[in-house]
């Protein structure tokens, strides 16, 4: 099907903001909208926000990506994925705007993106599903687990590794002093780790931990569920270990409502372009299925 791509701009408080609407001929019930995350703008790394837009409006589905406040061409201050909240809705309003044969909206979002997207979408009614990819629910004991599990098993059985070690070029105190912090992140007590986060938090210090606030905006959406999970990305596996280790969050997650997959080789943001190919028709096949 063809399609057209077009410029879009719209205010939000203060500042202006930009993006690109990709329109196909005739649309489906249901829009995507592509939420930047990380220091990064509307194009995406390896261009894989251009490309699954550009593969969504060949089969119908009209997609809007666009940069958030102070990143890419759009004004204004840059913000963290804790404060999209003004951005989302004027993006979204802006979508309607210009689509108004829509009757839902997905919200598709990478890393932190994922993350801002469940603090925002059980607060509009518009949004009725969500693609959250390699979610980020970062804390320090859940990343040094993680960094244990997933990288130093697989690091003491890598061939390089003990190249390495023979021919001298291996730093033991540098190695053990990494090691040493590391599980001693991993051990800490909650009380610790919500100290560290809230201290660090550019937010208000009675924030609850980031795993909590996502796992309620989790709980109170609710549309439908996409997780795409990447097999060699730490991130992905903190998200995965923390839903595995928890009997609310396993409940949650296996509701009707959550389909999953995952792509056992692919690297945080898809790098080649099979993942992102594959990442492009698990979307598309999830939108049209409901």
């Amino acid at each position: 099907m063809s399609f057209e791509e077009r410029p879009i701009t719209f205010p939000c408080k203060d500042s202006w903001l930009y993006g690109i609407l990709s329109l196909p001929e005739s649309t489906v019930s249901k829009g995507v909208l592509i939420v930047v995350g990380g220091p990064q703008y509307r194009v995406g790394s390896h261009r894989q926000f251009t490309l699954l837009a550009r593969h969504l409006a060949a089969h119908g589905v009209p997609v809007l990506r666009f940069d958030c406040r102070g990143m890419g061409d759009s004004e204004g201050d840059m913000r963290t994925f804790e404060d999209l909240e003004d951005d989302f809705r004027c993006a979204i309003d802006k979508f309607f705007e210009e689509v108004p044969a829509l009757n839902g909206l997905v919200i598709w979002g990478l890393c932190d993106a994922a993350s801002a997207a469940l603090f925002y979408a059980y607060r509009d009614r518009r949004v009725t599903g969500l693609v959250l990819v390699n979610p980020w629910v970062r804390t320090h004991q859940g990343a040094a687990k993680a960094y244990l599990k997933h990288y130093y098993i697989t690091r003491i059985f890598a061939p390089e590794f003990w190249s390495k070690v023979w021919r001298g070029n291996f730093n033991y105190a540098a190695a053990a002093r990494s090691f040493s912090e590391i599980v001693g992140n991993a051990l800490a007590g909650k009380e610790k780790i919500a100290a560290i986060e809230n201290a660090a938090s550019d937010n208000s210090c009675n924030l609850a931990p980031l795993p909590e606030r996502m796992f309620y905006g989790l709980n109170h959406f609710t549309g439908k569920i996409l997780l795409i999970i990447s097999g060699n990305d730490l991130t992905a596996q903190e998200f995965s270990d923390l839903a595995q280790g928890s009997r609310e969050w396993k409940k949650l997650l296996a509701s009707s409502r959550v389909s999953r997959f995952d792509l056992a080789e692919a690297n945080h943001t898809f790098s080649r372009r099979e993942w992102r190919d594959q990442v492009a028709v698990w979307t598309k096949d999830w939108i049209r299925s409901w």
